[in-house]
């Protein structure tokens, strides 16, 4: 057994351990704490390599809470571990890195949102599961990028709607349900005004997604011109117009099965493990520059610091957690619920590629 005694002191003393030692400790702590792992399709292939469960964020927290375990490590981002205490308060809740943040969330907060809010009392709020604890509290409803427009539809057609955080999902939504689309910003002039049914979008991005350019695109399919193109719903509307697929990490990896040649806009940690677990197909990144530094703070070095210290615990007024759990069970009602891992699903987080069952982003 690994006393704190025998723990070291920083991440930094762990980074100078051999790989193989790192890899060892982290199993034989992780048995001792009754712990799961979880890490997310973009984190780095060392940690996905040691990880219980691959996917999605909120897929993984679902996974989590079906579990005996007594602690749960989500190698991901803040939100990320939020969502896994709100989903399981009675679990300890460590991440490995305080600073993994991510800024898509980080650009609305309960405060700011509460104003809109007044602003708007009638409409209904919807907040993107990438968005804090208290945003989800201060919502009616969450969404994932592949059941957004269905969460949108549940509304009555002249409801507006605010949607937070990520104004080119909100964009897709509004396009795919035909609703009018406006953002936050338009809505500070003193001029607008808010047609019936319109949604209003949190002038938030994600900057990973935000960045691909219809210039990368035009490369890539120049150089692969029989290759379909599948894009995140998280980049911008010239892009997705371009697509012939717009779909959510978890149905990426499916298109990935019945094409042998794709180009795919979205962060390169799913590229990467896709290559793996499809090493005969040709899977191109829309970008090579389409990384998420947030996601790449976690480390092998972190994680076992994190187990040996039970360092960084996840803390949520209670309050808050069950008004954000209340947020997502209402997505889940109207989705249908959590499914299981089929046998195909956990042939592929056998090898290495989890597609959640949420199908969130």
């Amino acid at each position: 057994m690994i006393h704190l005694a025998d723990a070291l002191r920083t991440p930094l003393d762990y980074a100078r351990l051999p790989h193989e030692e790192l890899v060892d400790r982290i199993a034989a702590r992780k048995a001792e704490l009754n712990a799961v792992i979880l890490g997310h399709n973009y984190q780095r292939v060392e940690i996905q390599a040691v990880s219980d469960f691959l996917g999605d964020s909120l897929g993984l927290s679902q996974e989590a809470a079906e579990t005996d375990a007594d602690v749960i490590v989500f190698c991901g981002v803040h939100f990320m571990a939020e969502t896994a205490k709100i989903l399981s308060p009675q679990k300890m809740v460590l991440m490995p890195d305080l600073r993994a943040g991510c800024p898509m969330a980080d650009f609305v907060t309960a405060d700011g949102l509460r104003q809109l809010k007044t602003r708007l009392p009638e409409a209904a709020v919807v907040s993107y599961v990438n968005s804090t604890a208290e945003v989800k509290a201060e919502s009616d409803i969450c969404c994932t990028s592949s059941n957004a427009v269905k969460v949108v539809e549940s509304f009555a057609p002249d409801r507006t709607i605010l949607f937070v955080p990520d104004r080119n999902l909100a964009r897709y939504a509004a396009q795919r349900s035909g609703r009018a689309y406006l953002t936050t910003t338009e809505l500070s002039r003193e001029d607008v005004d808010v047609p019936p049914g319109a949604i209003v979008a949190w002038d938030g991005y994600c900057y990973v997604h935000d960045d691909l350019v219809l210039d990368e695109l035009a490369q890539a399919r120049a150089k692969y011109p029989d290759a379909k193109v599948v894009i995140h719903p998280e980049a911008r509307r010239e892009l997705l117009d371009e697509a012939d697929y717009v779909s959510s990490t978890s149905k990426m990896v499916e298109i990935a099965e019945q094409h042998d040649t794709l180009i795919i806009g979205t962060e390169r940690g799913l590229i990467d493990r896709l290559k793996q677990r499809f090493p005969e197909k040709t899977l191109i990144p829309l970008s090579g520059a389409a990384i998420c530094g947030n996601m790449k703070m976690n480390t092998l070095a972190k994680l076992a610091w994190s187990l040996d210290h039970q360092q960084h615990e996840i803390v949520l007024d209670e309050e808050v957690r069950s008004r954000a759990e209340q947020s997502l069970r209402r997505m889940l009602e109207l989705s249908g619920g959590w499914k299981a891992p089929s046998a195909e699903e956990a042939a592929l987080e056998e090898a290495g590629v989890r597609r959640s069952g949420c199908g969130c982003a």
